[in-house]
């Protein structure tokens, strides 16, 4: 079975084909409109999904040797996402399944970074598992009993992890996205050199904007000359608070639910401090630790690819025609 998998939930234009839940190839292009902003311009990312989606897919498809009277089936983000790149997404998608007669797959952009996971270790993952799923605007305990079955176990009372990692970024001067510079800085630095605090310590749920308060007044205590010296300890003892929340509240989850598999998802998985951390708990805990590279970590057409392949697989009634499927910007995982 071969499949067109398209992304463009929010800056990335991606789409990939994928074979009998092999990848063939995948091409994404982030859009760098925004960095000038320190944020997401919803119109602006809307506008260049238009400008470069039909590009992206041609690419795909010359790269995987495929042509669109290939394709068995499209599968598309339909959200959650910012609701104008959803639109371009979808309609591509809507548009090509109508004219190819070709089933249309929706699929759920939480649900594709879990399958992102899949990818590379389809053969070796088994259920039930928990999935930590941080992104820049989500954090979220996932309990997976069993493949499409979801049980929301934890989520951020206020900012996401990656949402905090990027305002942070911002107040220390860094620039945005802020994920890859705090990361990199940090690897320099000394995690011991002040300790900001961990929230919500007794609960499944996160809150990072108390973090975030405690690094704004920080910084507001010294000078110029202080901070850029200690630049790398500062992302360093930052990003420690960040990673422990993380990490602690996924091994309380698996224990609480008697898990012996948990997996990373979502862009800020791709965090080196994060899967270090993980590495060295769950190999003393004899438990397994699956997480994609960091190529399928941030958004990509290829986990929408393998989720709508996997979908098919497990549940061939829910492919629909072209105008059953809408972009929802507020998706929940079970819907």
């Amino acid at each position: 079975m071969i499949i067109l998998g398209i992304e463009s939930s929010c800056d990335d234009t991606s789409a990939a084909i994928l074979e009998d839940g092999k990848i063939l190839s995948v091409v994404t292009h982030t859009q760098n409109e925004h960095i000038e902003f320190g944020g997401i311009i919803p119109e602006i990312a809307s506008r260049a999904h238009l400008k470069y989606i039909t590009a992206i897919i041609k690419q795909a498809l010359t790269e995987s040797n495929k042509t669109l009277e290939d394709i068995d089936a499209v599968g598309v983000t339909h959200g959650p996402g910012l609701v104008g790149p959803l639109l371009v997404g979808v309609n591509t998608a809507k548009g090509l399944s109508y004219s190819l007669s070709k089933p249309l797959i929706p699929v759920n952009h939480i649900e594709a970074h879990i399958f992102a996971n899949f990818i590379e270790h389809d053969k070796e993952i088994s259920t039930p598992f928990v999935v930590l799923v941080v992104s820049g605007g989500h954090t979220e305990l996932i309990y997976v009993k069993e493949l499409g079955h979801y049980e929301l176990i934890g989520k951020t009372r206020d900012d996401a992890a990656g949402e905090c990692i990027d305002k942070v970024s911002k107040m220390m001067g860094l620039g945005f996205p802020g994920g890859k510079i705090i990361d990199k800085l940090a690897s320099k630095g000394d995690t011991k050199f002040h300790r900001f605090p961990r929230g919500m310590s007794d609960s499944l749920d996160f809150s990072f904007s108390g973090l975030k308060t405690s690094v704004k007044v920080f910084l507001e205590k010294h000078d110029q000359e202080f901070l850029k010296a200690n630049i790398n300890n500062i992302a360093a003892s930052f990003l420690d608070s960040v990673t422990d929340s993380l990490a602690k509240k996924l091994l309380k989850a698996a224990e609480k639910y008697n898990c012996d598999t948990v997996l990373l998802a979502g862009g800020v998985s791709a965090n080196s401090m994060l899967r270090s951390k993980l590495d060295k708990i769950v190999k003393s805990k004899k438990m397994k630790l699956f997480y994609p590279s960091p190529k399928y970590c941030t958004d990509n057409a290829a986990m929408v690819a393998m989720t709508a392949y996997k979908k098919f697989q497990l549940h061939p009634s829910q492919a629909g025609s072209a105008l059953d499927v809408e972009a929802i910007p507020f998706l929940r995982l079970s819907e």
